[in-house]
C-alpha cells in the first residue's frame, strides 16, 4: 500500500485562491473612532486589537484567522477527493460475482457467521471504499446466474441489493456467471472480475477467460453431516425396504442420531459415528398398505455446520395391482405372469370389460399398442413407421450382442438363442436412420436389429422384431428374467413400487390435465407459473429451496411436494483452490484484495469540527465583561 495519498479531483485545488480574498478582508477590518476615556487599565482588549490592525502586527495572536485558514485548507482537500492509493490496479467496470449455494450457509462455530454473510461484509467494504469514477455490478451465482444491479456507482443501490442477496439450496453453476459477464463485456470495458465463494464447485470449468479472474476463497466452515440420499423400495413380502445415507465432511468425526418418522411418529432411532469425508448407509423396514408419510430427522452430536441437510421427506404411494393386457395368443408371457395376485391380467375369462388405461401392454400387432398404457411391449412385428428400413425374413439367426446394462436385460443371457425369423436391413438402412427416428438398439442379430426401444411422452416402448415363440427364447433361464425385469420397469414408471425423496434444484415430473395452467407456492412464499402439455405433463419448474411447495390448479387438488435433498457436494462441503479453464487455472486467495480508501470524508468531518470550534470559542462569554 502506497501511504502518499492520491486525488482524484486535483483541479480543485483552485479553491485555495480563496486565501487570497480571506487575507484582504483582514487588512481591510473597519477602523474603531478615538473616544476620550480616564482610564486605558480596563480597555486591554482594544489596545491589542488596535495592535492587531497595525501593519506588522496584522496576524499577531488572530485564532480566528487561523481557524478560518485551516477550515478553508480542509474543505480544500475534501473537495480535491483524496485517498489512499492500494497499489493495486483499479477497474472502472467491476463486476463481482457471489456465491449463493446451499454450502453458502455453513457456519463456524467461533463466530457462527455463514460464509455468504463473510462475503457480504468484503463487498460491503468494496462498495464503501468506491471512488467516483467507479461502477460496480453485483451478479449471484447459484444454479444459475442473476444480475443484482446494473453498473453502477450508488451505493445505496449497491448495499440494498447486498442485503436482499440468500442462499439458495442448489449447487453452483460458475459458468452461467462467467458466460453472463462475457455478456456484460459487451456493453462496459471488463479487465478483471471478483469472484468470492467458499470453493465449494467442480474443478474444471469449460470456459475460455476474456478476462482476469480473481478468485476470493472464503475461510473454510466447521464440520457438517447431513442426509445425502433417502429413498425406499417394496419387497416381496409387501413392505417397504427403506434407505437413508448419511454422509459427513473431512473436517472432523461427528456423531449424530438417525430418527425414521411415519405420519408423524417416530418408529425408528440409529446411532452413528462417521469418520472424517465417510457415509453410512441405514436400512429400516416399515409397514404401509396405503399412502404414507415418511420424515428422517438427523440430529447431530456437535457443531454442524449446516441445518438444511438435517430433513428428509418421502412419500409412500398408495399400493395396488398391476394391470397387464397381453394378446391371448402370446401363451409364453401369460404363463409367466400367471398365479400372482398382484397383477390383474386382460382380457379376462367370461368378462369384457377392461380398464381405461394399463400399466403395461404386450401385442403381437401394431393395434394392440394404440390402447393407453405406461410401459409398451410389441412381439414380433415390425412398426409401420420402420418397414422402410427394416424387413422380416423367414430365415434361421442368432444373437450377436445385446446391450446388458439396459433395465430389460440385465442377467438375460442371449448368446445360445436360436431364432427362425430374422430381421434385415434395407439397402442403405444402418442405426443412424433408426436413432434419428428416437430408436435404441437393444440386441443386434446379423443382419439387422432383434429389439428396439423407444422413449416417447409418458410412455415407454419396446418392440422384439421376431415372435419370441418362434425361438429358443421361452425355453431358456433368461426368458422369465426379462419378463422379471419388465415387471421391475412397469412398476417404476407407475411409481408403486419404488419412492424417493425430491431433491433440488428441479421438481419431480408431475402429471395432471393436458394443456392446463397451474400455479406452484414456492417454501418462500413466491408464485410460478406453469403449463402441462398435451399429455399433462409439468416439468422442469425450478426448486432452488428445501420445503413443501404447493400446485394448485385444474385437478391438482392444492398437490403438496416436499423437497428435502441437497446435491451431496453441498453437503461434504469440500473446497477446490484453483480453477481449472480451458486454457489456464485460476488459483484462489484468502487475502482480502486492497482497494483504494477514499479521504475526502475524513477531511469533511475534519472541517465541520474546526467550524464548531470557531463558534465556540468567539461565541463564548468573555471573562470579566457585564452580562
Amino acid at each position: 500500500m502506497n501511504f502518499w495519498p492520491g486525488f482524484y479531483a486535483l483541479q480543485s485545488a483552485w479553491y485555495l485562491l480563496l486565501l487570497v480574498p480571506l487575507l484582504i478582508f483582514y487588512f481591510l477590518k473597519l477602523k474603531r473612532p478615538h473616544q476620550r476615556v480616564p482610564s486605558l487599565a480596563l480597555w486591554s482588549q482594544v489596545i491589542n486589537d488596535r495592535r492587531v490592525n497595525s501593519p506588522f502586527q496584522k496576524f499577531k495572536r488572530s485564532i480566528l484567522l487561523l481557524l478560518q485558514i485551516l477550515l478553508l485548507l480542509f474543505l480544500v482537500l475534501a473537495l480535491m477527493q483524496p485517498y489512499v492509493q492500494s497499489g493495486a490496479e483499479r477497474a472502472e467496470y467491476l463486476p463481482i460475482l457471489i456465491d449463493c449455494s446451499a454450502s453458502m450457509a455453513a457456519t463456524d462455530s467461533q463466530s457462527g457467521k455463514t460464509r455468504l454473510d463473510l462475503a457480504k461484509e468484503r463487498v460491503s467494504e468494496l462498495i464503501d471504499n468506491m471512488l467516483p469514477d467507479q461502477r460496480l455490478s453485483l451478479v449471484a451465482v447459484s444454479s444459475t446466474a442473476r444480475r443484482l444491479t446494473a453498473f453502477t456507482d450508488n451505493q445505496r443501490v449497491l448495499k440494498k441489493a447486498l442485503t436482499d442477496l440468500t442462499v439458495d439450496d442448489v449447487p453452483s453453476q460458475l459458468e452461467d456467471a462467467l458466460r453472463m459477464t462475457q455478456a456484460l463485456s459487451r456493453t462496459a470495458p471488463i479487465k478483471s472480475v471478483l469472484f468470492y465463494s467458499d470453493g465449494n464447485f467442480p474443478r474444471e470449468v469449460d470456459f475460455e477467460l476474456p478476462f482476469d479472474l480473481n478468485f476470493q476463497l472464503l475461510p473454510a466452515a466447521g464440520a457438517n453431516i447431513g442426509i445425502t440420499s433417502f429413498n425406499a423400495r417394496k419387497n416381496q413380502a409387501g413392505n417397504w425396504d427403506v434407505f437413508i445415507r448419511i454422509e459427513n465432511s473431512r473436517q472432523a468425526d461427528s456423531p449424530a442420531e438417525v430418527e425414521l418418522l411415519q405420519d408423524g411418529t417416530s418408529i425408528a432411532r440409529e446411532e452413528v459415528i462417521l469418520g472424517s469425508g465417510d457415509s453410512q448407509r441405514l436400512e429400516f423396514s416399515v409397514a404401509a398398505d396405503k399412502e404414507s408419510r415418511l420424515e428422517a430427522v438427523l440430529n447431530p452430536g456437535s457443531h454442524d455446520s449446516l441445518a438444511a441437510d438435517n430433513h428428509a421427506f418421502l412419500t409412500i404411494p398408495q399400493s395396488r395391482s398391476l394391470l397387464i393386457y397381453i394378446d391371448p395368443e402370446l401363451a409364453s408371457y401369460r404363463y409367466a405372469l400367471a398365479d400372482n395376485q398382484e397383477f390383474l391380467l386382460y382380457p379376462q375369462e367370461n368378462s369384457s370389460t377392461s380398464p381405461p388405461e394399463f400399466d403395461l401392454v404386450i401385442g403381437s400387432t401394431e393395434k394392440d399398442l394404440t390402447k393407453p398404457g405406461l410401459v409398451k411391449l410389441g412381439i414380433g412385428f415390425i412398426p409401420e413407421e420402420l418397414k422402410k428400413l427394416i424387413s422380416l425374413e423367414s430365415n434361421l439367426t442368432d444373437v450377436v450382442d445385446w446391450n446388458r446394462s439396459s433395465s430389460l436385460l440385465r442377467h438375460v443371457e442371449l448368446a445360445d438363442v436360436q431364432i427362425s425369423q430374422q430381421p434385415v436391413w434395407v439397402e442403405n438402412a444402418n442405426v443412424e436412420d433408426l436413432e434419428a427416428m428416437g430408436y435404441e438398439v437393444l440386441i443386434h442379430g446379423r443382419l439387422g436389429p432383434l429389439l428396439l426401444q423407444k422413449r416417447t411422452a409418458g410412455e415407454l416402448e419396446f418392440y422384439f422384431l421376431f415372435n419370441t415363440d418362434r425361438s429358443t427364447m421361452p425355453y431358456r433361464v433368461g426368458f422369465p428374467i426379462m419378463v422379471s425385469n419388465l415387471i421391475q420397469l412397469t412398476l417404476q414408471e407407475a411409481g408403486i413400487s419404488e419412492a424417493q425423496a425430491a431433491a433440488t434444484p428441479v421438481l419431480p415430473p408431475l402429471a395432471l390435465q393436458p394443456e392446463s395452467q397451474y400455479e406452484i407456492a414456492t417454501p418462500k412464499g413466491h408464485e410460478l407459473r406453469a403449463e402441462s402439455d398435451e399429455n399433462g405433463r409439468v416439468s422442469g419448474i425450478a426448486a432452488l429451496h428445501t420445503g413443501q411447495y404447493t400446485i394448485s390448479g385444474a385437478g391438482a387438488d392444492n398437490t403438496k411436494i416436499s423437497v428435502s435433498l441437497l446435491n451431496p457436494l453441498e453437503t461434504s462441503l469440500v473446497a477446490v483452490e484453483e480453477i481449472q479453464f480451458s486454457e489456464v487455472p485460476v488459483t484462489a486467495t484468502q487475502t482480502q484484495i486492497d482497494s483504494d480508501k477514499p479521504l475526502w470524508g475524513e477531511f469533511a468531518f475534519i472541517a465541520f469540527l474546526l467550524l464548531l470550534g470557531e463558534w465556540w470559542y468567539f461565541q463564548k462569554r468573555p471573562v470579566g465583561t457585564i452580562s
